[in-house]
């Protein structure tokens, strides 16, 4: 199972009751980072290129990425953005 079916299954639950503002918060705060494919491909070129394939990917186990990790592939505006429009503290949206 990959990563992005296991956000999925663990969001359900809450996407059902709040379905309107997480959905829409989540896609303004995806987009602001270049969509899906702009973070993988951001992540890709920060050297976790083995991480996203595993996520990617319908067979094996998920390979870890640390915050240090996501900060380092992300700008700091585009963490700012992700944890404004999830209402998280800066330094815990990585």
């Amino acid at each position: 199972m990959g990563l992005f079916d296991q956000l999925e299954g663990g969001l359900g639950n809450l996407l059902s009751q709040h379905q309107d503002q997480l959905g829409s918060l989540f896609n303004e705060a995806l987009q602001s980072a270049g969509g899906y494919q702009g973070v993988l491909d951001k992540l890709r070129q920060a050297g976790l290129g083995d991480q996203v394939n595993s996520w990617l990917s319908t067979s094996g186990h998920n390979l870890p990425v640390s915050a240090s990790q996501i900060e380092a592939a992300l700008d700091n505006q585009q963490l700012q953005q992700l944890a404004k429009s999830f209402g998280v503290p800066l330094d815990q949206i990585a």
